[in-house]
């Protein structure tokens, strides 16, 4: 019996598969920080689980497919924050971002269609992509550049005629690059010269630093009819096991094929939408303190980081990824080391090898992604021990 083609195209998770190893570091005796997974520390709001312990159904009944409608008006609610309007009929409740993203690649893609994606990219848009019978097609960037890739030469040499969408994530995962609103209306005329969807992952919109504004490409009326946007309550509000994201769009065709899937699975769980809602509804000044924490965690990490000779990374601008080039062949050989044959005091550090997050061959070998999601001193801690297995590894 045989598998399909497409199962056997996807990889792993980059950020998983050095899980088991870990675990035996651990079982050895050693503490491990974990930089490599993007699952915050930061408590979850309160309101969350008090709304659930309010939830006084006698039944725990299907949901409507696209959604309860007190999430749908609290999401329409908090869009209008930034001067975007999503009306109720506009916004598709999901299973997290990563159900939202599925049911856009299946509604948009027929086999073979071409989707832009600056790279190193989020390593699940790859089975995304896979699973809806399309290619995904790269923007290369580099850390000697700072992963930037709102450029219309570098863009518009990637498009060919089976180029169906371009996707942005922004804040990004991995690298935090934050598009500004010039950026962002750059790839809007290109995508309107070529007749591209623009997918708009932006998870992480109010994680922008330095005095950076929240931008959107739900921002521009000129683009409505083809932006498509993601977003979640998993990193915004540390709720990654709520399991509750939406696509928001203005695309009356799109939102109607959509339901079908949203259909086809039933509903996303009726509870923890309205969990959900009680975090859309968390006044400005949440984001601002959650902010705070994230700009220092990133402060410190960066600091620690440049004291390791050779490193080659920009200050990222945004969402809690950092993205550099190391002074190895091989990074994942590199973390090997770190987690079975390095400790200092009885403690060893895991980070993701960025390989995992390129679509083209051999490229990000020497590169690696941290998630600054831990305290400010276990983040310099962590890399501080990069940086003392950096140096016992090139002694060996």
């Amino acid at each position: 019996m045989k598998l399909s083609d497409k199962v056997l195209a996807m990889q792993h998770s980059p950020i998983r598969k050095f899980n088991p190893i870990a675990q035996k570091a651990k079982e050895a005796g050693k503490k491990v920080y974990h930089l490599n997974i993007g699952q915050p520390d930061i408590e979850t709001p309160d309101c969350f689980m008090n709304a659930i312990k309010n939830f006084d159904e006698k039944v725990v009944a299907y949901a409507e497919s696209g959604g309860v409608t007190i999430l749908q008006d609290a999401i329409s609610d908090y869009f209008k924050q930034y001067g975007m309007n999503y009306g109720r009929d506009q916004i598709i409740v999901t299973n997290g971002g990563s159900e939202a993203l599925s049911m856009i690649f299946i509604s948009l893609l027929n086999p073979k269609d071409e989707v832009l994606i600056p790279e190193p990219f989020y390593t699940n848009y790859h089975t995304f992509v896979t699973m809806a019978d399309g290619v995904v097609v790269p923007i290369t960037t580099t850390p000697e550049e700072g992963y930037h890739y709102a450029d219309a030469e570098k863009i518009e040499a990637a498009i060919t005629p089976n180029t169906k969408a371009i996707c942005c994530i922004s804040p990004g995962n991995p690298t935090g690059v934050v598009l500004t609103l010039d950026e962002m209306k750059l790839i809007g005329e290109i995508a309107k010269k070529y007749d591209l969807w623009i997918i708009a992952d932006e998870v992480y919109r109010e994680f922008a630093y330095d005095g950076r504004e929240v931008t959107s490409f739900g921002m521009m009326d000129d683009l409505a009819d083809r932006v498509i946007i993601v977003d979640s309550v998993s990193k915004r509000f540390s709720a990654c096991g709520a399991r509750i994201g939406c696509i928001a769009a203005k695309n009356k065709d799109l939102l109607d094929n959509l339901m079908k899937i949203a259909q086809g699975r039933l509903c996303s769980p009726t509870v923890d939408q309205i969990g959900a809602a009680a975090l859309y509804k968390l006044p400005k000044s949440y984001y601002n303190e959650i902010r705070a924490e994230y700009e220092a965690r990133r402060d410190a990490v960066y600091e620690e980081l440049m004291k390791i000779p050779g490193v080659v990374c920009q200050k990222p601008g945004g969402a809690f990824y950092l993205t550099a080039k190391l002074p190895v062949e091989d990074a994942s050989d590199f973390l090997m080391f770190l987690l079975t044959e390095f400790d200092d005091h009885g403690e060893t550090v895991m980070f993701s090898p960025a390989e995992g997050f390129y679509a083209t061959p051999d490229l990000g070998r020497e590169e690696m992604r941290i998630a600054y999601v831990l305290n400010q001193k276990d983040m310099a801690r962590g890399v501080q021990l990069i940086r003392l297995g950096m140096e016992a590894y090139s002694k060996r």
